[in-house]
């Protein structure tokens, strides 16, 4: 019992840490959350929100035609029920192996990348016997499907220090024992040559930087080259100049556009009617006491306004530094036994020029260990999901609660030993989240 006394005192250690300086904006209005102005903001999202055609660039390979497309529960910039397919296969070593997926009939085949895209733009009138739609070869036995991720008040996670969530592993593995230890992967700034930050966004942690998480789903989501990510998957039946998203008249590009807009939402808001129950709040208690803060943290707190972030591209503005969020997340990587078993791709999310110059730090991470790792998902709006975990296989809460094992499962443990009654307490706190 007692290191699970330590997680909740972990917890209250960073709350307590938070309490002086204002709490993080939070709705589902469309509100900025006062980084821009909010003429600018609705620009941003109409941007967010614009349908991708052909002549834009989609394509040739790709799953969604606009950000909205798979952010958009209840508003822009949310999660929805969209998945995408990564796939891969175990070589001979026992190292994961990214999929060699042929198209055009074999004329072609896509390597380098675990993403396989759902959609294609041909055969078509310009391009009738061009038959390059992915599909995935029996070869390929590590499959999985994961959801979309929640982008509101990511502006917020972005300025978090590196340090305070190297830290925070740290006392992870101290207050647990060993038995819990987040794992810190630095990735590439890609939009920095040659900077490496914390990984904070995705299922696997791949990217620190809104702006490089935006190039690599406006490329490999949509297939629209950016400066970023310059190189298209495949050049058949591609008939627009790269890169497709160039700069407008105000200097800024879409994954400029897009970026902002990530930045300037607000965070997922409570429901306050259930939060403010006495069910709910002898959850949040419970929560704590049996260990789930450990990884799913209350409380974190951004860097000082006019911090330089992202290799130095970025600086922090005043409505995102010094700002206490409550996002129910160490936004680290760990195995809680439902790891999918694929591998980060570098060279899809970062490109080829990048992972040329970088593959030597990246490969002294150990990456491979991250195999079976999932970063632990931030639980604010957890409400408005109804399929639940990276997957989205666990369908109700008590579902995806008692799925945890690993690192987890001597927390599930404790979450069984409880009676029924304070377990619903528990899943009562959740669904105010």
């Amino acid at each position: 019992m007692r290191m699970f006394i330590a997680a909740a005192a972990l917890s209250f250690a960073l709350v307590s840490a938070a309490t002086s300086v204002p709490d993080a904006p939070t709705g589902f209005d469309n509100k900025t959350n006062g980084m821009v102005d909010d003429a600018t903001h609705q620009a941003d999202q109409t941007t967010f929100e614009e349908v991708e055609q052909l002549s834009d660039g989609l394509g040739p390979l790709y799953n969604a035609q606009s950000c909205r497309e798979c952010h958009q529960n209840p508003v822009s910039g949310a999660a929805s029920q969209v998945t995408e397919l990564r796939v891969g296969h175990q070589g001979p070593e026992g190292r994961f192996r990214n999929p060699d997926i042929p198209i055009a009939h074999g004329a072609e085949v896509i390597s380098g990348r675990s993403l396989v895209n759902d959609r294609a733009i041909c055969p078509s009138g310009a391009f009738p016997n061009k038959e390059i739609q992915e599909r995935v070869p029996e070869s390929e036995t590590i499959r999985t499907l994961r959801l979309s991720v929640n982008l509101l008040g990511d502006g917020f996670v972005e300025a978090i220090a590196d340090q305070t969530l190297v830290e925070l592993s740290k006392q992870q593995c101290q207050s647990s024992h060993g038995k819990i230890c987040g794992q810190v992967l630095y990735v590439p700034i890609v939009e920095a040559p040659g900077q490496m930050g914390v990984g904070r966004f995705g299922w696997k942690d791949q990217h620190a930087s809104l702006l490089s998480f935006s190039g690599d789903a406006y490329l490999n989501e949509m297939g629209i080259t950016n400066r970023l990510q310059p190189t298209e998957v495949t050049s058949l039946c591609n008939t627009v100049a790269e890169p497709n998203d160039k700069l407008g008249t105000d200097g800024l590009s879409d994954i400029d556009h897009f970026a902002r807009f990530i930045r300037a939402t607000k965070a997922p808001a409570r429901d306050v009617e259930l939060a403010g129950t006495a069910s709910a709040r002898k959850g949040v208690a419970l929560f704590l006491k049996i260990g789930c803060a450990t990884c799913h943290v209350e409380t974190l707190t951004t860097a000082a306004t006019g911090t330089k972030i992202n290799g130095g591209t970025f600086t922090i503005p005043a409505a995102l530094g010094s700002v206490t969020l409550h996002p129910w997340s160490d936004f680290l990587m760990h195995d809680v036994g439902t790891g999918d078993g694929i591998l980060q791709a570098t060279r899809e999310h970062y490109g080829q020029k990048v992972f040329d110059q970088m593959s030597a730090y990246l490969s002294k991470q150990n990456f491979e260990s991250s195999r079976n790792k999932i970063r632990t998902a931030p639980l604010w709006g957890v409400r408005l999901r109804p399929r639940l975990m990276h997957d989205g296989a666990s369908l109700t809460l008590l579902d995806a609660i008692t799925r945890h094992r690993d690192e987890a499962g001597h927390v599930v443990q404790e979450f069984e030993k409880l009676k029924r009654p304070d377990q619903d307490d528990i899943i009562a706190f959740l669904k105010s989240l």
